[in-house]
This record gives C-alpha cells, sequence and structure tokens, in this order.
C-alpha cells in the first residue's frame, strides 16, 4: 500500500510538494491505517486527486493518499436514480458508468479529468440558473476522520457532518465513496455564438431565464463575448460532424490558442490585438449531444485561475470594474473572462451558501505574471460580497472569509470535532480555516 518519498504538482504546475510517504489505498480499512499512521507519525496526511485546483489545498510534505487505485465497489440504483461509486473515481469514468445505465449528471462543469472526490470537496459547479454546485447532487457520503473512524453520512445521519464534508476541502475527513442523484440521460442543444457585450448584458436576466444553462467569454481590451446556452431537447438529431468539433475544440481552441498564447507571453504589446482576432474567431454554431460531452471540452492550453462566486445582482458592477482594471495593468491578459450561474443551496461552505450566485473567473496563461491581475479583481469582488473558489487561486484568510460565510463557525465546530489534532491540515487550510 505505501510507497517512497514523491514529488508531486498540480495540473497546471503552480503548486508542489514533496511527501515522505505515498499511500495508495485499495480498501477503506487501508484507508484507516493510513491515517492513523500519520496521526502516530506526528505528521499529516492529504488526500490527492488530478490536479486540477489551482490551490495548495492537496499540498502536503507528510503523507500523501493517492486514490485512484480505491475499489470500495459501484453501486447503480435506476429505479431510484442513484449510484454510488468511489471517491477516487474520475468524472469522466463516471459519466461513462451513467451513460451505460441510461443516466447522467444533472450538471457538470467544463472539465471532467476531476475526482469525485476533488470536485465534490471544492465546491465544483457548472451553469445553470435553477442548479447548484455538483455537491447538491450528493445524498450520502462515507469518510475516514483524523482518528481514522469511518462515518456514513446524510440528511438522516450525522446530518452536521453531511453538511460540512460536502464541500469540505479535505479538513474534515477523507471521502472514499459518494452516492449521487442522477437523472435520466439527456440530450443538449449547444448554441455558440459572438454577441456584443452590452446587448448580452442589458437581456442578461431574460437569458439566463430562458435556457437551461447559460455562460458567456468577455474577451480583454474588446466590447466582445461569446455565449453559449444548452437547452434540454428530445433527439440527438444535430451532431457536430467530426471536422467541425476537431476545427472548433482541438485546432482553433487548444492548437491556435496556445501558439497565440505564446507569441503574447513573447511580445506582450500585441496581446489587444491577438484578443480581438480571438473574440471573433470562433463564429456561431449548433449542434446537439449527449450531455457531458456537451458540457465537458478539452482543455490542453495551462493557465493559472481565480475564481468568485458574487451575488447575482452585482455582476454588472463586477464586470465594468474588472474591464477597468485590465486596461490599466501593468501586464497583459491573454484570457478570456468566464461567467457562469448557480442557484443557492445549503450547503455550509458551498460558495452558493444562501443565495442565487454569478460566478466570474480570471485567468492567465501560465509563464505570465498574474498576481497584479487577481488582486486587483480580489479587492473588487470582496468589497462586492464574493466568495472564492476553493479550488482556485486567492488570498483571502480565515478572518476575511468568515464573515461571507453565515456557517463558518458551525464548520470550525465540526472540524474540530473530527480532526482535533489536525492531521489533515497544511499551509492552505491554516490560510483559510485558521489554526
Amino acid at each position: 500500500m505505501a510507497g517512497t518519498l514523491a514529488a508531486w504538482c498540480n495540473w497546471a504546475g503552480n503548486q508542489r510538494s514533496t511527501a515522505l510517504l505515498v499511500a495508495r489505498p485499495r480498501t477503506v480499512d487501508d484507508i484507516v491505517e493510513a491515517v492513523r499512521a500519520a496521526a502516530n507519525a506526528g505528521t499529516t496526511i492529504r488526500a490527492v486527486g488530478s490536479g486540477h485546483s489551482f490551490t495548495g489545498a492537496a499540498l502536503t510534505d507528510g503523507h500523501r493518499l493517492d486514490l485512484s487505485g480505491l475499489a470500495t465497489g459501484v453501486t447503480v440504483d435506476t429505479v431510484r436514480r442513484l449510484v454510488t461509486v468511489p471517491a477516487g473515481m474520475t468524472l469522466h469514468t463516471l459519466n461513462q458508468l451513467l451513460a451505460t445505465h441510461g443516466l447522467a449528471l444533472p450538471n457538470l462543469g467544463d472539465i471532467d479529468a476531476q475526482t469525485v472526490a476533488g470536485a465534490l470537496s471544492t465546491g465544483t459547479h457548472g451553469t445553470g440558473a435553477k442548479l447548484g454546485c455538483l455537491s447538491t447532487f450528493v445524498t450520502a457520503l462515507t469518510l475516514v476522520t483524523g482518528a481514522g473512524d469511518v462515518l456514513h453520512c446524510s440528511a438522516d445521519a450525522h446530518r452536521d457532518v453531511f453538511a460540512a464534508a460536502r464541500v469540505g476541502i479535505g479538513a474534515v475527513g477523507v471521502l472514499v465513496e459518494v452516492t449521487l442523484r442522477c437523472v435520466d440521460a439527456f440530450v443538449l442543444r449547444a448554441h455558440e455564438r459572438p454577441a456584443a457585450l452590452s446587448a448580452v448584458l442589458s437581456d442578461l436576466p431574460g437569458l439566463v431565464e430562458r435556457h437551461d444553462h447559460v455562460e458567456f467569454y468577455w474577451f480583454p481590451y474588446t466590447a466582445r463575448v461569446q455565449v453559449k446556452t444548452n437547452d434540454r431537447v428530445p433527439a440527438d438529431d444535430r451532431p457536430l460532424p467530426r471536422w467541425r468539433g476537431w476545427l472548433d475544440d482541438e485546432f482553433l481552441a487548444n492548437t491556435v490558442f496556445a501558439g497565440a498564447c505564446r507569441l503574447g507571453r513573447a511580445v506582450p504589446a500585441l496581446v489587444p490585438g491577438i484578443s480581438a482576432v480571438s473574440a471573433r474567431a470562433l463564429t456561431e454554431r449548433i449542434y446537439t449531444g449527449r450531455s457531458d460531452r456537451v458540457f465537458c471540452t478539452p482543455r490542453r492550453v495551462r493557465f493559472v485561475e481565480m475564481e468568485y462566486a458574487l451575488p447575482r445582482a452585482a455582476l454588472a458592477e463586477a464586470l465594468a470594474a474588472l474591464r477597468r482594471i485590465v486596461d490599466r495593468l501593468p501586464v497583459k491578459v491573454l484570457f478570456p473572462v468566464e461567467v457562469r450561474f448557480s442557484a443557492a443551496d445549503d450547503i455550509w461552505l458551498s460558495h452558493g451558501y444562501g443565495r442565487d450566485s454569478a460566478y466570474l473567473a480570471i485567468h492567465q496563461y501560465v509563464g505570465m505574471p498574474f498576481e497584479p491581475y487577481f488582486r486587483a479583481f480580489e479587492k473588487v469582488a470582496t468589497e462586492l460580497g464574493g466568495r472564492p473558489h476553493w479550488g482556485k487561486l486567492h488570498y483571502r484568510d480565515a478572518a476575511s472569509l468568515a464573515p461571507a460565510y453565515p456557517k463558518f463557525s458551525d464548520f470550525l465546530t465540526i472540524r474540530n470535532r473530527l480532526d482535533p489534532t489536525r492531521v489533515f491540515t497544511n499551509p492552505y487550510l491554516r490560510q483559510v480555516l485558521g489554526d
């Protein structure tokens, strides 16, 4: 079960650590043993997924848990539309599994490489004004506490732990098994089109109301956006031709965009022009497809990211401020800004706790300066009541975050109970939750 000294880095390459020991558990008992061994050795232990968080959430210089081989079994209940899977399973594998049973998750983000545990623990979300983050689909979960105890939690058992652990940043235990509420498999009709930012903002409430899923991308240094709407339809009668999918999603969005980013990094003065060309390179397209294949797209161009959940009414003000920030930055911004929407939920550390949200995500190409950009936007977002995504870069600390989450102190109470010796802690958790 145990390995040797091992270096690790995340997908973006901006977070790195070397563990004293790597455990690769196959069973829940293996995880219990690993947690107790770390506690007895006076060190810490952190579980890692596929490394798609930009924060240091998974870093450890103690012991590391690699859950990719965890085999707790899979149960699919097609009548009740429930699936129980190991927490180390990737979303891609889960989507394939569900499709073979005529099921699907109600919503997804745009990356499917994440593990189930990693996606849930950081509050991963898609877009859909009537849907919450992925953690709202959880009906039950099993975790191993800092004492090595195994807890089975749901709305009917250990309700307070359930409220905390669905978005727990790995602070209250190791997620080992999760039961998710699914829906019957469905087809989406995707409509992607360029538009003027002003036109989208003027029609935004209606746009969000009319469609099941809405997102748009603003191209810095322009007044242009790319709008994408996804709606359920009865039949997959307009599949995207293979050549068009390759041209848009592989060649233009990855190969050509990667080259443009490298050019912009080498010659920053060219960035505004590159952004203007990018704003018009992706033309309108309409197609249908299996839900997860429409939701999820390949991401091969490396970047770092900050994302804030804002009260939905604050979006226009936040975007206006962001445009002013971009124009006066000492560095150039190569990546579009992404805007998505979600519904309120009751999960204690969910970014959408108690309110409908608009998510505003800013990115920067790897190797480009990003801190002045991210810090300037964070100041605006914080003043507007924003909550940072737990898996995206931010500079907030526990004192700053506590007023943003009505149940913050309740979460800390659960953490103190389940991990009193802080066997799961690391510098990121000390930053955002305190000692």
